[in-house]
């Protein structure tokens, strides 16, 4: 860590998969066509309207709502697994200089924030962050087994994103989280 645009492991799981086979595709284009694109590698993004609900729901609305509902709260491992946590803001950053800034190649960018949040960091913050909007979440997390295909460590390296496009992430999670609450709590009442 941090992880690296032109360092690329082993996929462990299927979607990983799939997020590696557009890459590979656009450059296969790129060298064949000069039909030059962006990729963006987007770690862990989270914001107001964002979908609590079904397979792929990203964790921080999905343990928001539970809080809410005070409904419990379980972390696939010990809780020690971390993340790059990105807010929708700094994504849309990323995607405006992307459209804006000529490259004349194809290229690829990690799109997060360069920190790491551990869950059970996670887990107390969205709770302090409730506590803020007078909803109160006095249960502590379900630990379950780790998750097959879950990559221990996730922190982005963006040093290519600020060379290349200008990228400067605004806001860490803390700030994200305060910015998305009251949209989390309207939605739970």
């Amino acid at each position: 860590l941090p992880k690296v645009e032109e360092n690329i492991g082993k996929p462990l799981s299927p979607y990983a998969v799939t997020k590696y086979v557009n890459e590979l595709y656009a450059d296969v284009f790129s060298r064949t066509y000069q039909f030059h694109c962006t990729g963006l590698r987007y770690f862990n993004v989270f914001g107001p309207r964002q979908d609590p609900n079904g397979a792929y729901a990203a964790v921080i609305p999905k343990w928001t709502a539970a809080m809410i509902a005070n409904e419990d709260v379980a972390i696939n491992g010990d809780g020690e697994t971390s993340r790059d946590f990105c807010f929708v803001a700094n994504a849309l950053q990323a995607n405006i200089l992307a459209a804006v800034t000529p490259l004349g190649c194809s290229e690829v960018f990690n799109v997060a924030v360069g920190d790491r949040t551990t869950l059970n960091q996670l887990f107390d913050a969205i709770k302090h962050s409730l506590q803020q909007h007078n909803v109160n979440y006095d249960k502590s997390a379900v630990y379950r087994d780790f998750r097959a295909g879950d990559v221990r460590h996730s922190q982005a390296d963006i040093s290519k994103a600020n060379k290349l496009l200008g990228y400067q992430p605004e806001y860490r999670i803390a700030q994200g989280l305060e910015i998305a609450m009251p949209w989390y709590v309207a939605l739970g009442k």
